[in-house]
């Protein structure tokens, strides 16, 4: 299992007070004037509904859209759709496209790394949750050079530059103006202004400290993320995390039906209505091969932890030569399938791909049942 960095001395940086204000205030006023609103006046129906429905559309819009659409590339969306994430990611004030792309993606290049990670846990929770934010800090530079994609990007690049307009009109203007329609200004502007506001941000940062804290490793322990089914209630499905640093160009962080991922669905039912294309699954032999690894590397610190019986540890060597055994067929047969593409005759391309397929599946069958002889063996040395 690897350790977390262990945390240093903090780095003396410059405070950014515009940020620290801002978080700092609407953290305030949820806590203090939202509940006193509530017990003194009470919020209508309306306020209550606009509050849950900009804080799940703007959940989506961060992570549908900032996280998975335009930080990794994990599908391809039609305009209209980026238009509609741009404008819900931007109200939900976590910066443009463009700056939270280019942080998170140095933030999978370089993670754990205290001096280049923006938001390294290493520097413990409360730095990885929020206070890599509140000062200026050399790791939290924005490198403008690792998203020239997003540049040339003609959606990213006009919420880039009007990016406080738009955040001013969806977090002021639209609440005042919805409180007016519905009879109450003030208390609109309170949930479906501020306490969204503050929800939204902490859901977001919790990915960023709990989930490098908190929960399992199924496929790597290269690095400090975590698997948590809670977090993933209440982050849209990104609290799935162990997986997605695993696999990032997957545009789910859930891949299980039951899952809950908010996101993935999302994108799912966008892609049914025409909206959303060219969605990329990691192959399931690689999330199968990553899991087992694991398994692996468990089972072996468990039998080395004290005297076992000999013919478990037989076994267990003898179920790793299968393993890499498959994985050897596996690689065999990605060059068969590159050589089949340099085929020329239709026909024997359709043949031999439905062989292929076949094979691939009996792999895949082959590492879910070592799987399940794996955590077999592992409960009984336990």
């Amino acid at each position: 299992m690897s350790e977390l960095p262990q945390p240093r001395k903090p780095e003396i940086a410059p405070v950014n007070w515009s940020v620290t204000a801002v978080l700092g205030l609407t953290f305030l006023a949820a806590v203090t004037v939202v509940p006193w609103y509530g017990f003194t006046h009470g919020y209508n129906g309306w306020s209550w509904l606009f509050f849950g429905i900009f804080l799940v559309l703007n959940g989506i819009g961060i992570g549908s859209g900032y996280h998975r659409l335009w930080s990794h590339r994990t599908y391809q969306a039609h305009p209209l759709l980026k238009w509609f994430l741009a404008v819900m990611g931007g109200m939900a004030l976590q910066n443009s496209i463009i700056v939270w792309s280019a942080r998170h993606r140095i933030h999978h290049r370089d993670v754990d790394d205290n001096d280049k990670d923006p938001y390294s846990i290493g520097r413990g929770f409360w730095f990885a949750h929020i206070g890599w934010m509140l000062k200026d800090y050399r790791s939290s530079e924005i490198d403008y050079s690792v998203v020239p994609d997003l540049q040339k990007d003609p959606v990213a690049a006009w919420q880039h530059r009007w990016y406080w307009t738009l955040v001013w009109v969806t977090n002021v203007a639209v609440p005042l103006l919805l409180g007016w329609l519905t009879g109450d200004v003030l208390g609109m502007f309170l949930l479906a202004g501020v306490l969204r506001l503050v929800i939204n941000h902490h859901v977001t940062f919790f990915i960023n400290s709990l989930a490098h804290m908190w929960g399992r490793q199924p496929y790597t322990d290269e690095n400090s993320a975590r698997d948590q089914h809670f977090l993933a209630l209440i982050t849209y499905g990104e609290g799935y995390h162990n997986y997605h640093h695993m696999f990032q160009s997957d545009y789910r962080c859930g891949i299980r039906w039951w899952h809950l991922d908010i996101n993935k669905w999302f994108i799912s039912t966008c892609a049914l209505l025409g909206l959303a294309r060219n969605r990329k699954r990691a192959p399931m032999f690689k999330v199968l091969r990553a899991r087992l690894n694991m398994d692996f590397k468990r089972a072996r610190s468990k039998l080395e932890q004290g005297d076992v019986n000999p013919s478990w540890k037989a076994q267990l060597e003898s179920e790793y030569a299968q393993f890499m055994d498959t994985i050897r067929e596996w690689q065999q047969l990605q060059m068969e399938r590159v050589q089949q593409g340099r085929q020329k005759l239709a026909e024997r391309i359709e043949t031999e791909a439905a062989s292929l397929t076949t094979r691939y599946r009996e792999l895949e069958k082959s590492l879910k049942q070592q799987h399940k002889r794996l955590v077999i063996l592992t409960s009984q040395v336990m």
